[in-house]
């Protein structure tokens, strides 16, 4: 083996690992705030690791493509529960609730491209965080097909932005706000399934975007209003700036007995092709619900891409 792919083997091999750390990381359930940052990156890290593993290959450098099939498999396997949660077993001949959520990102003005995409995915229930002041002085034309709405405007200091919940459905109740600094609204939505607490929900940036308690604190506020309000299936959709599997993800599964929708293709940032980013705008379900379809929907002019989810009646988990 010549100098020249002894130190290839050695710099691919490096490479390799590190991207490995990633999913170890994730793997390891560790909620330090250095882990976690970490865990909110598999699905691109495997991206990275296949393509480099593949080069590998194609050089024939034995060595660091052994490493880097390891690599592939330890991201692999962390990154599978994002992309394959369970669905629950639906209740057959049962309507379904079609749900557009997305951040529409404080400083979009393209009003015209959100109400593109909002009649393109011909939804029962609208869950819309970071709305600016654009899009929230034209609602009418924004949301003609949804007159039942619940609102909250500046939620935390510094805050310009709005949440609302458009529905086609009557809204029973208006979750009462709460001075806890979570930024989300809640409304009981009478849909064909009976009712449905839904909450639109924008979590704070994890560390080091933002203070790392933020989050945690964030989803406890979110799990007190959760047991305040009836006794109701429940969505809870938006902007959770996290992926279904790291530590945020985690506390909304253990603390709220909340289900994932699946984070592929992902979310964010939408500059990015959908197979190369990450899903933090989740939308997650109590286990009274059982997940249809998730897919995209079409671009709102924001840096995040709106998710479409479908939800039926579930049979009562064995």
């Amino acid at each position: 083996m010549t100098l020249i792919k002894l130190a290839a083997n050695a710099t691919a091999s490096a490479l390799l690992l590190g991207l490995a750390a990633f999913g170890v990381a994730a793997l390891s359930g560790i909620g330090h705030r250095w882990v976690d940052i970490l865990a909110q990156f598999t699905s691109p890290m495997l991206l990275a690791a296949v393509g480099v593993t593949l080069v590998c290959l194609i050089l024939r450098l034995w060595p660091a493509s052994i490493i880097g099939g390891l690599a592939c498999l330890v991201l692999a396997i962390a990154v599978w529960p994002q992309w394959t949660p369970k669905k629950g077993a639906a209740v057959p001949d049962q309507p379904i609730v079609r749900v557009y959520s997305a951040n529409l990102w404080v400083f979009n003005t393209d009003v015209e491209a959100m109400r593109r995409s909002i009649s393109a995915a011909d939804a029962d229930i609208l869950v819309l965080v970071e709305m600016g002041q654009a899009p929230a002085s034209q609602l009418e034309t924004l949301l003609p097909d949804y007159p039942h709405r619940a609102l909250i405007g500046q939620a935390r200091p510094g805050d310009h932005a709005r949440s609302i919940i458009a529905s086609r459905y009557p809204i029973l109740q208006r979750l009462p706000d709460r001075n806890d600094g979570l930024s989300a609204v809640g409304a009981v939505v009478q849909t064909p399934i009976g009712p449905i607490n839904v909450f639109g929900v924008h979590l704070t940036r994890p560390w080091p975007y933002q203070y790392q308690w933020g989050q945690i604190s964030q989803v406890m506020a979110l799990t007190e209003r959760r047991k305040a309000a009836p006794d109701h299936p429940v969505i809870a959709a938006g902007d959770f700036n996290s992926v279904s599997t790291a530590r945020i993800g985690r506390q909304i599964q253990a603390d709220m007995g909340l289900i994932p929708a699946p984070g592929w293709p992902a979310t964010w940032p939408s500059q990015a092709p959908a197979f190369a980013g990450i899903t933090i705008d989740q939308v997650y379900r109590s286990p009274d619900l059982a997940l249809i379809t998730r897919h995209l929907g079409q671009p709102t002019g924001s840096d995040h891409r709106p998710v479409i989810t479908e939800f039926t009646r579930a049979h009562p988990p064995r």
